[in-house]
């Protein structure tokens, strides 16, 4: 009968989080099996990772087979306690001696393991030797064994977190890259509306898009724009104030709701401000939409403590027209400009 740890989930689940099953050759711990052997005298050494139905060898002295199944295994009887498991004859050891491996090749007599255990308490396998002849270990043996154990352990552990620590550079090279790559379209972004900004003086009616990503520090590109746009045609200074909040409030409810913060999406921008002193702002987002007539009127008594509807009734206050349209992806506004300038 195969030998299970009582939270063999649990088990299974921490040796897992090592990536090691099924890895090459590492000589910090083909060293620890050979001093093991070496140490102790023994024709065979492993280091061994208990699976569900395996025990797989992440090294091996004196066998070339990779890998037994857990029925089989001696170490899969050493995860099972925290101290050494010394069987001196397998042949006189219940657990052991109808085993495959004691009965037949290569006939296994003697057998000392240690198991590895996790930081949390998880046995996930064993460092171990064996002989083919009945045998015992001196104190001063087992002890060595014991603190190869030790490094093995720690070979685990640091093994992970050099893995841990290249993935976390890649992922940060990755983050890098995105946020230069962001930097960038913001620049090509604020030169074109700058270069835009310098025909303004020349054209009656003026029209720009811009397009921008979903991140909060993108709004200013888009309403210098409009700013630069609307002093070119000598708008009032409160006028202007009040379409750069109006447009600031619209931008930032499209990152918000529109893109969820997802600044891998976008959202897009359109002005058209002519001689007549009007301008008209178009601004869309890829989301899902909504429906503004169940937005509730935040200056009402039932909904003064709710969080939602404010920016919209601020966007109406500011602008004389709103509206919205593709099941409110685009919202539509429009300013005009007072008689005196």
């Amino acid at each position: 009968m195969t030998a299970v740890h009582h939270d063999e989930s649990a088990r299974l689940a921490a040796l897992h989080r090592y990536r090691i099953l099924d890895t090459g050759p590492e000589r910090a711990f083909d060293d620890l099996t050979l001093l093991a052997s070496h140490i102790c005298g023994t024709p065979m050494a492993f280091i061994t990772l208990v699976d569900a139905d395996r025990q797989w060898f992440k090294s091996r002295i004196g066998v070339t087979v990779p890998e037994t199944p857990r029925a089989v295994s001696f170490c899969a009887h050493a995860i099972l306690q925290r101290d050494l498991m010394v069987v001196p004859d397998a042949r006189k050891d219940a657990r052991l001696r109808d085993n495959p491996l004691v009965t037949g090749d290569p006939h296994i007599r003697f057998y000392a393991g240690a198991p590895l255990v996790t930081p949390e308490g998880h046995a996930v396998g064993a460092i171990c030797v064996l002989d083919r002849v009945s045998r015992r270990l001196s104190p001063e043996q087992l002890a060595a064994l014991d603190a190869i154990r030790h490094q093995a352990e720690a070979q685990l552990e640091l093994r992970l977190h050099i893995m841990e620590l290249e993935e976390a550079l890649k992922a940060r090279e990755r983050a890098e890259a995105e946020q230069a790559a962001l930097i960038e379209d913001l620049r090509l972004a604020h030169d074109e509306v700058k270069k835009l900004s310098a025909l303004i003086p020349f054209c009656s009616k003026t029209q720009f898009e811009v397009t921008i990503p979903a991140v909060p520090g993108a709004i200013a590109t888009v309403t210098d724009g409009v700013t630069q746009v609307l002093h070119a045609k000598r708008w009032p200074e409160d006028e202007i104030m009040a379409v750069e909040l109006a447009l600031q409030e619209a931008v930032a409810n499209a990152i918000r709701h529109g893109c969820r913060n997802d600044p891998s999406k976008h959202v897009q921008c359109c002005v058209t401000c002519d001689d007549a002193g009007q301008v008209m702002i178009v601004v869309r987002d890829p989301g899902s939409g909504f429906d503004p007539t169940t937005v509730p009127n935040p200056v009402e008594a039932p909904n003064q403590l709710k969080p939602s509807g404010r920016g919209i009734f601020l966007i109406n206050g500011l602008m004389d027209e709103v509206g919205f349209a593709d099941g409110g992806r685009e919202l539509k506004m429009r300013k005009r400009r007072s008689a005196e300038v």
